[in-house]
């Protein structure tokens, strides 16, 4: 896989995307690297095309959204082809897949759903696709923050 080197300025777009895209406009980022606009949405383009920025996703509150239970399931896959985990990822009610590099346990899904009813078709389709629940644990939070390395020295707050 090639790397982008990343420079002082890409790191600062970085932390303030992360922050909060849906709000980080190119001039307000501009203002706080003191930069151009334009060289922000330049960066941002080349950020795109060298696939460092892959998508802008939101971050939804299952529950008001009316899913009212949020599960993690740890899961032990067997030698499976290489896009299992997107495999995964379709299957109705998965909202995010974690792959881990070996050994049991190699897998958590993370799905949502309006009752039990509705997590127990979950797991069967998991089990269907070969893949054995090792358990299933409601998650009460999840926490997210920028990778403060991404700009630590540009956007000090």
């Amino acid at each position: 896989m090639d790397t982008y080197e990343l420079d002082e300025v890409d790191k600062g777009i970085l932390y303030y995307l992360q922050k909060d895209a849906r709000n980080s406009t190119s001039t307000e980022m501009a203002e706080e690297l003191d930069i151009t606009a334009s060289t922000v949405r330049n960066r941002l383009a080349r950020l795109e095309d060298e696939g460092v920025i892959e998508k802008y996703v939101p971050q939804i509150d299952y529950e008001k959204a009316g899913f009212q239970l949020r599960v993690l399931f740890t899961c032990t896959a067997p030698d499976q082809p290489e896009n299992f985990g997107h495999d995964v990822l379709e299957q109705e009610g998965v909202v995010a897949v974690r792959e881990l590099l070996a050994g049991t346990e190699n897998l958590h899904v993370e799905a949502v759903g309006t009752d039990t009813d509705h997590l127990t078709e979950i797991a069967d389709s998991l089990r269907e696709m070969g893949l054995e629940i090792v358990r299933s644990e409601v998650l009460k939070s999840q926490l997210h923050q920028p990778f403060n390395h991404f700009g630590t020295p540009v956007a000090d707050e």
